[in-house]
């Protein structure tokens, strides 16, 4: 449907609006249910996540009919039948995916966080029952909401990390796959060479999305193991800016950080992030985070499984302890500092 068409459709009270998990759901409970959570509803920018409801300023701004969204429930409860194969299955969980795994790595303190790893990464930190504004480039997103509780979270993307490796060993075939990264990155004894894996650009805390990514450092002797271990110390120290930034808008450092997703069973890139953090870096032993946050909210909402039984479930594959001293980090920190500021004034 072209623009104009859906727009006079929209006014008319012919057209629904939703994301995706909203048209799943009308599909799935056969037109009758329209719904979504305060979670999803506040990455739209058209949700007050004060109130937890839309919000008419910004919908007037957007001229997106209330009428066209979806009813906004809590993401614990039962919101309705859906139906598979004839059959009634309740649905008691509703989160969007990041806030999801946030739930699935037991994160339910504030100053608790977590990093999704996969193209990008994606990290959350739990910061209670009341919303605060970044002062370092970071988001304020609902975490989740049932009647009498309601989490928020920071949050802060990073736009290519596992690309990155793909890059490496697709595009420059510096490697014959994204497994080996570790071992030949292992190889590597210069730490001259660095990259600044901005290759769509930098998201939190920049918000930079023309700069490009840069190799500095390079000379004759520079060997693929050099460029591949400077491709994961280059998404350890993006992930360090975002930790960083969560740190001070806390107020406190984190102690630990969770982390998912295929790149977290990488050894030197948790190794290396360990060190770079200065704290203990703990791979789930679930790496569908998301899956299990989901799984977990439901069993809350329909069994009344308590948080602490949820957090007491929750197990690391492996734990990665800081090794690197203060000095060495402090001097890898200010390098990788002086290659982003070329990068960012670069495309300035």
């Amino acid at each position: 449907m072209a623009g104009a068409a859906a727009r006079l459709a929209a006014h008319g009270g012919r057209l629904l609006f939703g994301t995706t998990e909203a048209w799943v759901i009308w599909h799935l409970s056969g037109g009758r249910l329209h719904v979504t959570d305060p979670s999803t509803a506040s990455r739209t920018l058209l949700f007050d996540i004060n109130r937890l409801a839309w919000d008419d300023d910004l919908l007037a701004l957007f001229d997106a009919p209330r009428a066209i969204l979806p009813e906004v429930r809590p993401s614990a409860g039962y919101v309705g039948d859906l139906k598979f194969d004839g059959q009634a299955v309740p649905l008691y969980a509703l989160l969007v995916d990041q806030q999801a795994a946030l739930f699935g790595q037991a994160c339910f303190a504030p100053g608790d966080m977590k990093c999704t790893f996969g193209t990008g990464s994606f990290l959350l930190m739990n910061i209670g029952a009341a919303p605060r504004l970044s002062k370092h480039g970071l988001l304020t997103t609902v975490g989740w909401n049932w009647p009498g509780h309601t989490a928020y979270a920071l949050d802060g993307g990073i736009f290519v990390t596992g690309a990155a490796v793909q890059w490496v060993a697709e595009s420059l075939r510096l490697i014959p796959d994204v497994a080996a990264s570790a071992a030949v990155a292992a190889q590597s004894a210069d730490h001259d060479v660095i990259f600044v894996p901005a290759l769509s650009g930098l998201a939190a805390p920049h918000w930079q999305p023309e700069a490009r990514g840069a190799l500095f450092g390079l000379s004759r002797a520079t060997a693929p193991a050099d460029i591949v271990r400077a491709t994961l110390d280059g998404i350890a120290c993006r992930v360090y800016e975002v930790v960083n930034a969560m740190a001070q808008d806390a107020g406190q450092p984190p102690t630990q950080l969770k982390v998912d997703g295929g790149p977290s069973g990488n050894p030197y890139l948790m190794q290396c992030l360990s060190d770079l953090l200065g704290m203990e870096v703990r791979v789930a032993a679930a790496r569908e985070a998301t899956a299990i946050g989901i799984a977990n909210l439901a069993g809350h909402a329909a069994l009344g499984t308590g948080l602490e039984a949820l957090a007491a479930r929750w197990q690391a594959e492996a734990v990665y302890a800081p090794k690197m001293g203060e000095g060495q980090r402090r001097e890898r920190l200010e390098r990788w500092a002086r290659a982003l500021e070329a990068v960012r004034h670069f495309h300035q």
